[in-house]
């Protein structure tokens, strides 16, 4: 999901940028990431402005697909259900060739590929576990249930715009791939989008879009890298009043998450750490045999996340060398063992890269006020392949991401995400003729 981290506005005339949009030479015939400038917003175009004028009158119909999609459970790693039933809704709208590929995305096409291939993506996964009640209840034009925005908006949003391409006979010149795809979120590690860009699309991807939650113009067009772990600290263990004075690993992490606390971190490039999870213990009077922690480091600079993660490593080592020392008798050694959770790779693009600027006019063209800024979405993968990518938001605006009261508010405005999708993978796959 999105995690906001710098946000940056440059000073650009609104006029001088849509005429720009509306003129600039198509880019098709070059690989898109050789292209220098953006491609073209097609809003003069009569199947295009049919399609951004019947959005306005979808917008019930999407907030409808959107409670009703994020009703399915899609815990991590058990997204089928809901996969299924996006599989379901493509082919009711003309898609007959959408398939489940082996991850378990959900992968439908359009277009007669004689352009760039673009990608546009929600994610199916959710953070809650199984079990979870994801049931949702309104209050006017809020709805509360987990996931509702992030992202049970970004798949409506996709759904919305296959259907609008289908009935309003548009026909990207390129290829367009509508996905929903897995594993966004933290457990995931990105093995959605790792396995459609590195295996059913290796290699053919010229533009990826993630649509990722609610909210209005900012554009996502850098990549906030993370590391995450599961450190274990583990011993032999003994009884609280017998075996006093042998080393204790649940002690040995406390003086490691206290270390880890004090650590000092760069506020540019923004570069932040968190021990979220912690666990052990048997019972009151054990000293435990094994004691956990899940540790989050990020940073959009590889270095300084590099760095991060050598500092929390050697404040680990100096709490366990503590934790021996103050029991000089003892013979119980504490060990420590580092499992991956997830790693994100980091990366970013300039403002004026093509994609970037293509969805800054897209932005500006339907009267939102862009931005660009840094996250953590299924962007990063790409970006950090040298693949153009950004995410964007859906519209409308949402509260409480990955807790059970997550909120969306429904909007005016709403529909103008599924307009801003339209836009932008029009403009980069073209039209057939």
């Amino acid at each position: 999901m999105p995690i906001p981290n710098r946000l940056h506005i440059p000073a650009r005339d609104l006029a001088r940028r849509l005429l720009l949009a509306t003129t600039i030479a198509s880019p098709f015939a070059v690989p898109a990431a050789l292209s220098a400038q953006a491609a073209p917003l097609l809003l003069q175009d009569p199947a295009i402005k049919r399609a951004m004028d019947v959005m306005p009158t979808l917008q019930q119909w999407t907030l409808a697909q959107q409670v009703s999609i994020c009703e399915i459970p899609a815990p991590p790693f058990k997204e089928q259900a809901r996969a299924e039933e996006f599989k379901r809704r493509m082919q009711s709208f003309g898609y007959a060739d959408t398939r489940i590929d082996a991850e378990g995305n959900v992968i439908a096409s359009l277009g007669k590929g004689d352009g760039p291939t673009v990608m546009i993506a929600g994610h199916l996964d959710t953070v809650f576990p199984e079990g979870t009640d994801v049931k949702t209840t309104r209050t006017g034009d809020k709805i509360a249930g987990p996931g509702i925005g992030d992202d049970c908006r970004g798949v409506a949003v996709v759904l919305t715009l296959a259907k609008v391409l289908k009935e309003q006979n548009i026909t990207p010149r390129g290829r367009l791939l509508l996905v929903g795809n897995v594993g966004e979120e933290g457990p995931g590690n990105l093995r959605g989008v790792r396995h459609l860009l590195t295996k059913e699309f290796s290699g053919q991807v010229n533009y990826f879009i993630s649509v990722d939650g609610a909210g209005g113009g900012a554009i996502t067009s850098r990549a906030v890298g993370s590391h995450r772990y599961t450190v274990s600290f583990e011993g032999p263990g003994g009884h609280s009043y017998g075996a006093f004075g042998m080393t204790n690993p649940m002690h040995a992490m406390g003086r490691a998450i206290a270390k880890i606390a004090d650590i000092k971190t760069p506020t540019t490039p923004r570069t932040t750490f968190n021990v979220g999870i912690v666990r052990g213990g048997t019972s009151v009077n054990t000293i435990t045999p094994l004691a956990q922690m899940d540790v989050d480091m990020r940073s959009e600079d590889a270095a300084s996340l590099a760095d991060i993660d050598q500092k929390i490593r050697a404040a680990i080592a100096a709490g366990v060398a503590e934790e021996i020392a103050r029991w000089p008798n003892s013979r119980a050694p504490v060990t420590v063992k580092y499992d991956t959770i997830g790693i994100r790779p980091t990366g970013g693009q300039s403002d004026d890269a093509p994609i970037v600027k293509t969805a800054w006019a897209a932005v500006e063209a339907i009267g939102w006020v862009p931005a660009t800024l840094a996250s953590s979405t299924d962007a990063n993968l790409p970006i950090a392949m040298g693949i153009p990518a950004i995410t964007i938001n859906g519209g409308g605006r949402s509260t409480g991401a990955h807790g059970t009261q997550e909120s969306y508010t429904e909007l005016p405005d709403s529909f103008k995400g599924p307009q801003l999708a339209l836009l932008i993978v029009t403009a980069l796959t073209g039209l057939a003729k």
